[in-house]
């Protein structure tokens, strides 16, 4: 059936996104509001890699990407964006040629930095929504604070082994912020890192799709249950869990210890 153009649509983009239109949820509408959507994507690894790729396929206008690392071979066992013509490159650089090789439409804004208090700020700035795919809690809790502090929805996942999880803090009085979770980073011998005890690129990929469905929700304004919960997967099982996150009232991050 030919597919009717519309007029704040271009012909190729009607054609692109008639599938997303279809959805009820969604329509021309919300496919609009993916094409005005500013979603900050910390990470271009395994995570970040499924959830980029996803918000640019589903026509997020604007993405940005934060990364400090260049390619290396061991990152190609998970992290699609890169191939292996790109080793060397600064991922930022390869993750964007690959976004806009997969939509040109989509504007990719890079910044190839590591976050740190003096920068984080400045970065998040002008974006409404923000992916943690980083690898380690030091980042996550900076990233998680300054998202609250600024009223920005944050969502957040990982994954190490056969493992993930994926949660979202969406500032408001009633919500637990990410430190309730986690109000302090855990010794670094009990979170191994994945050049320790491995990780399966599937599961990083899961994650991240999973990642960008809460963001694309998020800009829709659809609710998520990932507000007050936790998701946690184990790939080795098939077996998802939803777990209860409640707000601390002294939580260093929005309770009375702030």
């Amino acid at each position: 059936m030919p597919i009717e153009p519309r007029e704040d649509f271009t012909p190729q983009e009607t054609q692109r996104y008639c599938r997303n239109a279809l959805l009820d949820q969604v329509g021309w509408e919300g496919q609009a509001r993916w094409r005005a959507g500013r979603v900050l994507v910390a990470g271009a690894g395994g995570i970040g890699s499924a959830a980029l790729m996803y918000l640019a396929a589903a026509g997020v206008g604007r993405l940005g990407l934060v990364d400090g690392d260049a390619v290396e071979l061991s990152n190609l066992q998970r992290q699609i964006l890169h191939g292996a013509a790109d080793l060397g490159r600064r991922k930022v650089e390869s993750a964007a040629a690959s976004l806009a090789a997969l939509n040109p439409l989509c504007r990719v804004e890079t910044f190839d930095l590591r976050l740190d208090p003096d920068n984080v700020g400045q970065v998040v700035q002008g974006f409404e929504v923000v992916l943690d795919a980083s690898d380690n809690f030091p980042t996550r809790l900076l990233l998680a604070e300054c998202c609250w502090r600024n009223h920005i929805p944050l969502v957040s996942a990982a994954a190490t082994g056969w493992h993930g999880q994926l949660l979202v803090a969406q500032p408001g009085a009633a919500n637990p912020c990410y430190r309730c979770l986690v109000p302090e980073p855990p010794p670094a011998a009990a979170v191994p890192a994945s050049s320790q005890i491995g990780i399966l690129g599937a599961v990083a990929g899961a994650m991240g799709c999973l990642q960008a469905v809460e963001a694309l929700k998020l800009l829709l304004g659809l609710d998520s249950d990932l507000t007050r919960r936790l998701l946690a997967y184990d790939g080795l099982k098939g077996r998802f869990q939803s777990l209860a996150r409640v707000k601390r009232p002294k939580c260093p991050g929005c309770g009375n210890g702030l």
